[in-house]
């Protein structure tokens, strides 16, 4: 296990003390109440260190050295015979005739197939119940052994993943969980909470880097982002993203996002729209975007004029031909090439070029506008060489007043919201993770457990981020429903789900806590969430 290891001279404490205990080495505590995950019988540990003054690190430990439970072997399902689409591609979860149909064909080959039916919990905005059902052969003691039974299928011609069934998702299972929480206190922090995306957008790093680079006490992984070049720039947000008070990129629809301040006080979970345009003495144009590529809208959530929809839709990439997108020089070394024209601003906004083909580099202080399909012409109209462009956007709360970010604010993206006014309040409906035709979806994203990042703010008004470690035999993961329970059972008043799986990384002193999920470690992330040390 790649965890760091709580050093001499930390403090112990429950994470819900206020009031903490110097110690001369750290030794594990028994937590007051327990956190809501598998049997209510497992044991659990929490050790609490001080990381700086108003900032601790506890580390949770549920059910550690249980027994543990089964492998499986997970077979996709074609459309059977009686399937409303007998053609689609196979899928995790079908119907029940489907099902069945793939079970039978199995068994008559020789495999212990069985059809287990799906069903999930209600939330807030989604009814919950039956989601398909699946196929499985077989139950196995180790990975190596359902891994064999996969390579008997595959020459018999079937697809199928090993499985650890611990990761289903079902309550109730013995098992085992490692969490770990930081806590700011605005009370006795005298550092800054800041977001930062490294030296561009474009570019992705790790967590540790980002970290490294800042200087930073501690941090964690934050929004969502582009990781397909098919979708977009890799390593551009996926949705809203301001630093140090600057919008540099636009909110996916108002799927809620995290608030936070460099003094770590007002932290809030809250759902922003936004609007833009670019002006000029000739008229204006409506912005689409900023500092993306344009007519890929990634998670979707954009314009009425969007395909396949204007609503957020998570993991989709919407497009859009007629696009005008705004860019700033923390895009990028160059902005995207492709058809259309480009106004290029210098650092007073003065149009010192048109370019079409688009794309290229900014001028020291400037930026562009971009502009494609029928909104090409309409921005080299406006835009003429020497004459002034303005581009102006701003955020919007939920009744459309402007939402100011002054110097020192940082937004990240998320979704779904996990708990809202100190009640559960999981939205994966407003929120792009429900896919009437496509239950697999839900099954794999919301339903299953995974590596998750989550973050909020408590009834005392300190900021929590959290991490769960998972994927593993020893580290189950979260649902999100459970990532909600967990975010409740810790006080979080507020709280948003963040970028998850193979994202999710906690770095405390220059070390990954924990254990990322990818095969080749530690993956780079689009933007993190550090911690800053004392400001002297």
């Amino acid at each position: 296990m790649n965890s760091r290891l709580l050093g001499a001279g930390t403090v112990l404490a429950l994470l819900a003390t206020v009031a903490a205990m110097p110690s001369a080495s750290p030794a594990p505590v028994p937590a007051a109440k327990p956190l809501p995950l598998g049997d209510p019988g497992l044991t659990e540990t929490r050790t609490t260190e001080t990381l700086q003054p108003g900032v601790t690190l506890t580390r949770i430990e549920r059910g550690a050295g249980t027994p543990p439970l089964p492998w499986t072997v997970e077979v996709p399902v074609p459309g059977g015979t009686g399937s409303p689409d007998p053609d689609a591609p196979p899928a995790a979860l079908r119907d029940r005739a489907s099902a069945e149909e793939l079970a039978a064909e199995l068994t008559g080959d020789g495999f212990a197939a069985r059809v287990e039916e799906v069903t999930t919990p209600a939330v807030a905005d989604f009814a919950g119940g039956t989601l398909g059902w699946r196929v499985r052969v077989g139950t196995y003691d180790g990975r190596a052994a359902a891994n064999a039974v996969r390579a008997r299928l595959a020459d018999a011609g079937y697809r199928g993943s090993a499985t650890y069934t611990g990761w289903d998702g079902d309550p109730g299972v013995r098992g085992s969980w490692r969490i770990d929480v930081l806590t700011v206190d605005p009370r006795a922090f005298r550092g800054g909470l800041v977001a930062s995306y490294g030296p561009d957008l474009v570019s992705r790093e790790k967590t540790t880097e980002l970290a490294a680079a800042a200087g930073a006490t501690a941090g964690v992984n934050a929004g969502f982002f582009v990781l397909d070049p098919r979708a977009g720039a890799p390593g551009d947000p996926a949705g809203i993203g301001v630093y140090d008070g600057r919008l540099l990129s636009e909110p996916v629809g108002t799927r809620p996002a995290l608030v936070l301040h460099d003094s770590a006080r007002g932290t809030r979970v809250e759902r922003l729209g936004w609007r833009g345009r670019v002006t000029a003495p000739g008229g204006a144009l409506p912005l689409d975007g900023v500092d993306r590529v344009p007519g890929l809208i990634r998670n979707c959530g954009g314009t009425a004029d969007d395909t396949p929809t204007a609503h957020a839709r998570h993991d989709v990439t919407c497009t859009d031909d007629d696009e005008v997108v705004a860019f700033t020089e923390e895009y990028g070394p160059r902005t995207p090439a492709g058809d259309g024209v480009e106004a290029v601003l210098d650092a007073h906004g003065r149009v010192v070029a048109l370019r079409s083909p688009r794309g290229g580099p900014l001028p020291a202080g400037g930026s562009s506008v971009q502009a494609t399909g029928a909104q090409a012409g309409e921005l080299a109209a406006l835009a003429r060489p020497g004459g002034k462009l303005r581009i102006r956007h701003g955020l919007r709360d939920d009744r459309g007043r402007p939402v100011p970010t002054p110097p020192g604010t940082a937004v990240v993206n998320g979704g779904p919201e996990l708990v809202r006014d100190g009640r559960t309040h999981v939205t994966p409906a407003a929120d792009g993770m429900v896919r009437p035709d496509d239950p697999s979806f839900y099954y794999g994203w919301m339903h299953k457990r995974n590596p998750r990042t989550f973050a909020g703010v408590d009834a005392a008004g300190r900021t929590v981020l959290v991490t769960a470690d998972g994927r593993a035999t020893d580290s189950l993961g979260l649902s999100v429903p459970e990532s909600a329970a967990v975010a409740r059972a810790l006080g979080l008043r507020d709280a948003v789900n963040l970028d998850g799986g193979g994202s999710t990384t906690m770095a405390v002193g220059g070390e990954v806590v924990g254990d990322p999920s990818d095969g080749a470690g530690e993956r780079p992330v689009g933007d993190a969430l550090l911690i800053l040390p004392n400001r002297r």
